[in-house]
């Protein structure tokens, strides 16, 4: 038998960042209390560690920081920082109980950004983790542009990172290059090679964030970074969403996180952030739940699961069944049905007709009104018939 997530880590944490990297997307910028009111549902939810913010900012962002520590919230609370001792001094002032100590480990990034070495790299990780581990503060070791780093060294970084008490390695792909084959091979090496926990950071430039991530637990990771809608910087993070219906779904993972409030929290951040889900979103887009084709309605009416993967309330959402071009019999007679209208054999008929030549002048699906209209004019033509008939 193929073996399952199960078989390979004994436990998920999810590590929600809509709060630090979702804001970073450009011209993204959460009010404070925006920022509070998605912490709380966050939290409520089921997400596990909430990467809060920046202290280092300063000003309303530290109090912002600072306002959710004091909700008394059940998820953790963490502050990003660079590999900098009065960074950390800053998170600390804002009462986090753990600290993201984040610095690059490609030799492009240590080359053209840091202007730096590789020992000065893990010096500067290696004194950042050993003062937040002494103000007992849990510590992420953030690997920035992990994918591009050689591995003889990444390996060399996280076992420094392990030996200075960090508590898990940030795995991150910073410019979602990785494909899943990729890094199920990279984690696993990294795993086996250190023992530390692993957590999956993934970008989606090419697509992948939400594979990778998934397959990242494969290969050993048990700590998943996610963003609500997958906001991000560029093309954005591995989506919240998608990530805990895909174990839930697709792996039988179930993390008991509350998800018919997915469209809730999806919709605030959408708002929040002035970026409207697309219609074709994948779990929570509007589309994910609507069907037009004659084949596919007909199929659901009959037993929703030929052609949807989970209920539409398990996410809060509802199905439709939407009247158009491609829309067949069963869809028009169900849908009239609604109206509490039964559809003969020869109306049906009609009325389809007339749907898919009105869709096509119009170029979209059909509102009620526009059926009603429709519905109308076919008893008119049928009233006429039987008329002259007699």
């Amino acid at each position: 038998m193929y073996p399952t997530l199960k078989d390979f880590v004994d436990k998920i944490f999810i590590v929600d960042t809509t709060l630090r990297d979702g804001e970073q997307t450009a011209g993204v910028v959460f009010a404070n209390q925006e920022k509070i009111h998605i912490a709380k549902m966050l939290d409520e939810i089921g997400v596990n560690q909430i990467e809060a913010g920046i202290p280092a900012m300063g000003g309303a962002e530290k109090e912002a920081i600072k306002s959710i520590v004091n909700l008394g919230l059940k998820a953790s609370i963490m502050a990003w920082n660079r590999a900098v001792i009065e960074d950390i001094k800053n998170s600390i002032d804002c009462g986090v109980d753990a600290v993201a100590i984040s610095i690059s480990t490609s030799d492009i990034h240590i080359k053209h950004k840091l202007k730096s070495s590789r020992e000065d790299v893990l010096d500067s990780m290696s004194k950042a983790v050993e003062f937040a581990k002494s103000k007992g503060l849990y510590v992420s070791a953030n690997a920035e542009d992990a994918s591009r780093s050689e591995m003889d060294f990444l390996i060399k970084f996280a076992e420094r990172a392990r030996e200075c008490g960090a508590d898990r390695l940030r795995f991150c792909d910073t410019l979602g290059i990785l494909d899943p084959f990729e890094t199920f091979s990279k984690i696993k090496t990294i795993r086996d090679s250190v023992g530390i926990d692993i957590e999956m950071h993934t970008h989606n430039d090419f697509g992948m964030a939400t594979a990778n991530a998934l397959a990242g637990v494969r290969g050993g990771a048990r700590y998943v970074g996610v963003t609500v809608n997958g906001l991000g910087e560029r093309a954005g993070n591995a989506a919240l969403e998608e990530v805990v219906m895909a174990l839930k779904i697709i792996h039988n993972i179930d993390l008991g996180f509350k998800t018919k409030k997915f469209i809730e929290i999806c919709e605030y951040v959408a708002n929040a952030s002035s970026r409207q889900i697309p219609i074709w979103k994948t779990i929570v887009g509007a589309n994910i739940f609507a069907h037009e084709s004659g084949i596919h309605a007909d199929g659901v009416l009959k037993n929703p699961t030929t052609y949807e993967a989970f209920s539409p309330d398990e996410v809060g959402l509802v199905r439709q069944i939407i009247i158009g071009k491609h829309s067949g019999s069963a869809a028009i007679k169900s849908k009239f049905n609604q109206f509490g209208i039964e559809l003969s054999k020869e109306e049906t008929k009609l009325i389809l007709e007339n749907v898919r030549n009105m869709s096509i002048q119009l170029k979209r699906p059909l509102f009620d009104k526009e059926l009603m209209y429709i519905y109308n004019d076919v008893q008119k033509i049928l009233n006429k018939g039987a008329n002259l008939a007699v």
